[in-house]
Parts: C-alpha cells; sequence; structure tokens
C-alpha cells in the first residue's frame, strides 16, 4: 500500500500544476458518483408490485386513505407524484393533473441533481489533460534549448508531465462519462415509470367515480 501511494504521489509531482485542477475534478466526480449511486438506489422500487396494491387499495377497497399510505411506505419518485394526485381526489381533473406535474418536476430536479457537474467533470478533465501535454512539451523545449542534449533527463520530464497529465485527465473522464450516461439512463427509466403511474392513477380515478359508490377518503 505505500508503495502505491508513493507512486502515486511521485505522479502527482511529476505531473506539474496542472494536477491540482485534476485532482479537483477527480474529487468532484467521485463524490456525485457516490451520492447519485445511493439515491438511484435509494429511490428503485418494484414499479408493479407498487400499481398494483394502489389499484387493490382504489378501487376493492375504495381507500385513498389507505393508497396514500401505500405511497408512503414505498416513497421514492413514483410513490411521491401518486401521493400527491391522492391528495387532490376529488378536484377537477385540472387540479389533479397540474399536481403531479408540480410533483414530477420537483422529482426530476432531484433526480437530475448533480448530473450537471459530472457532465462537466467529463468534458473539462480531458481538456485539462491536454492543456498539462502543452505545459509539459513548453518544459521539454525549453530544457532542450537551453541545455541542448547534455542533459536528456531534463527534456525527459517535460515529456512525462506531458503524459502524465494526459492519462490522469482520460483516466478521470473515462469513468465519469460512463456514470453520467448510466444515471441518465436511468432518470429516463424513472420517467417512464413516472408517466406509466401518473396515467394509471387518473384511470383509476375515472373508474372510482363510475362505480356506483365512488371512492372514499
Amino acid at each position: 500500500m505505500s508503495f502505491i501511494q508513493g507512486t502515486l504521489l511521485n505522479y502527482f509531482q511529476r505531473g506539474g500544476p496542472v494536477m491540482w485542477p485534476l485532482l479537483l475534478m477527480a474529487i468532484l466526480g467521485l463524490a456525485f458518483i457516490i451520492e447519485r449511486w445511493w439515491v438511484f438506489a435509494k429511490s428503485r422500487i418494484k414499479v408493479e408490485d407498487f400499481l398494483n396494491k394502489m389499484r387493490v387499495a382504489l378501487l376493492k377497497r375504495k381507500s385513498v386513505k389507505e393508497a396514500i399510505t401505500i405511497c408512503e411506505e414505498y416513497k421514492g419518485p413514483i410513490a411521491n407524484i401518486l401521493k400527491a394526485g391522492l391528495l387532490k381526489y376529488g378536484a377537477t381533473d385540472e387540479e389533479i393533473e397540474k399536481s403531479i406535474e408540480i410533483a414530477v418536476t420537483h422529482e426530476l430536479a432531484r433526480l437530475e441533481r448533480g448530473l450537471p457537474i459530472l457532465a462537466t467533470v467529463a468534458n473539462v478533465s480531458p481538456l485539462l489533460g491536454f492543456l498539462g501535454t502543452v505545459t509539459g512539451m513548453i518544459v521539454s523545449f525549453e530544457a532542450l534549448a537551453r541545455e541542448g542534449l547534455k542533459n536528456p533527463a531534463a527534456v525527459f520530464a517535460g515529456i512525462a508531465q506531458a503524459l502524465i497529465t494526459t492519462a490522469t485527465g482520460l483516466a478521470i473522464a473515462v469513468p465519469a462519462l460512463l456514470f453520467y450516461n448510466w444515471f441518465s439512463s436511468r432518470v429516463s427509466r424513472f420517467v417512464m415509470d413516472m408517466e406509466t403511474g401518473s396515467n394509471m392513477l387518473l384511470e383509476t380515478f375515472v373508474e372510482m367515480e363510475a362505480s356506483p359508490t365512488g371512492g372514499s377518503e
């Protein structure tokens, strides 16, 4: 472990000043990857089971309160938007739809929080790496102009700086981009589930109003 730490520290020092902003990009990327992973893990539910329980509570038991309790037990984006619609039960269709739309906007903002930063990390890190490449080559040519071929170590130091920063920038950008795409696909899946759930709720309300006894509070 100490050998690895020493090697990483050695590379960091040889990479020059550009390694500091690259370190910041790495910390930001890792922090938001962990945070988003935790949020999506907590938000994941078995959508089909949840919607079946909702329909049973609303159509068979005629209980809006029970349906709200089910939403509170499951939590997550889908449960939250359906709860917003259930709390408006008895209002006009426009009011219910408006309440659901507001809830969807809130949940989307919560799901997408941090993704722009992750995208920035994926885009900026390679550019910082290329900046380190340029500065490293400048160092090499300056050493070559100053000492000629008498001191090749001074020239190679600049080349090493250029390669280290390039590799570091790409090593940060690749996982950041992969996780960004994966999180974006998860958001799209949540959006589809929220649309399915909200349509189911509105259809269920219509069925409840059409039944002889209606729905109970």
